[in-house]
């Protein structure tokens, strides 16, 4: 919101300076009946005129105002109430669109008096039945409106409820059963650190790549019952962060190092590039580490073999930013938002190529 310009009291007193006659286009005071320079009735002018720039149509030159404005289809009413046959509003018509025809617009009301087929008093008469019944039958439409509206606002605040009370029985569920996995999890980590260095006796060769297959899907595993630990913490509104000052370098080449075998394995490039000199970060260190892999480990995961990942840090003295950039596949700008979306991946189908919960993106976005 924008403050006034100097010399202005208020939008109202601003307003009331602009305000227009719907008809003649001079300036109008606000609290005026009618316009100093037509004579209009502004408030019926303005009804003519919202009417118009509704159908799209110009107000018609030449018309004197009347209340018949506001009354749609006043020769079928008149008809209805048998103050007019259907021959004498025919003639009317003709007659109306004749005047029309040679520069003399009117309405149909302002014909018939002409004509003498109806007389002052009743068509007022009529008009104003007309136009109470009109008032009557809106008010209906206001009050039916507003109990519909009632009505959805409350369907829709209970639908807002039982969404959450859904979401939390979700991050109860996830984070139960997360933490009902880390306990044999841990018996199983240790019975194989045991049998990986040998204290329960010698391993074969064959059976010695088996226990690095296991030891990897043991550490995979963990890694997964973390992250949905984190998200149900998230969830529930139990994530904490733990501020202190960090040095930023030796964080971003200790994660760097930590995913050097990842990329190894592929035949991938880390590659990092810090601008000097990098100031101390108010951060948490073990969430901006954990932020710091998982944005290395889905660098590595969806670029090919023989491809390079960088991570670069730069300071403008107040605010450093840290990005990670890779040679993989890519994502489509209309798609961004969907990875960081929890339990999302852009490929869910049955053959899907690569892993993952879905949870890690959705993680760090929460994080930062």
């Amino acid at each position: 919101m924008s403050s006034l310009p100097k010399g202005t009291k208020s939008g109202v007193n601003r307003m009331a300076v602009e305000l227009a006659c719907p008809r003649c286009g001079h300036p109008v005071d606000h609290q005026a009946r009618t316009c100093h320079s037509c004579g209009i009735d502004l408030a019926l002018a303005v009804v003519l005129a919202e009417s118009a720039l509704r159908v799209s149509t110009p107000i018609p030159s030449g018309v004197i105002m009347a209340p018949e404005i506001l009354v749609p289809r006043l020769g079928d009413f008149l008809l209805e109430r048998g103050v007019l046959q259907a021959e004498d509003l025919q003639r009317a018509l003709e007659y109306q669109q004749m005047n029309a025809a040679s520069g003399k617009p009117g309405l149909l009301g302002q014909t018939l008096l002409e004509l003498g087929l109806v007389d002052r008093e009743t068509l007022d008469q009529v008009i104003t039945e007309q136009i109470l019944h009109l008032q009557a039958a809106l008010q209906q439409s206001n009050r039916q409106l507003e109990q519909r509206v009632q009505e959805r606002t409350v369907e829709l605040q209970n639908a807002l409820n039982r969404l959450a009370e859904l979401n939390q029985l979700k991050s109860n569920f996830i984070s139960n059963i997360s933490h009902e996995f880390r306990t044999p999890l841990t018996h199983i980590k240790g019975y194989l650190d045991l049998l990986a260095d040998e204290s329960l006796g010698p391993l074969t060769c064959e059976q010695g790549e088996a226990m690095e297959v296991l030891l990897r899907s043991e550490t995979r595993l963990e890694q997964l019952i973390e992250d949905l630990i984190r998200f149900s913490l998230a969830a529930r509104g139990e994530f904490t962060l733990k501020m202190a000052a960090v040095n930023l370098p030796e964080l971003i080449t200790l994660s760097v190092n930590r995913a050097q075998k990842a990329a190894q394995a592929k035949h991938i490039t880390l590659k990092v590039e810090l601008t000097e000199p990098l100031n101390q970060v108010w951060i948490d260190e073990e969430k901006i580490t954990w932020v710091f892999l998982q944005l290395l480990d889905n660098a590595v995961k969806f670029t090919p073999d023989g491809g390079q990942v960088s991570i670069d840090a730069v300071s403008d003295g107040m605010i450093i930013i840290v990005g990670v950039t890779d040679t993989g596949i890519g994502i489509p700008p209309d798609r961004i938002e969907e990875v960081f979306e929890p339990f999302h991946q852009l490929d869910s189908s049955n053959t899907r190529r690569y892993g993952g919960t879905g949870l890690g993106l959705a993680l760090v976005r929460r994080i930062i």
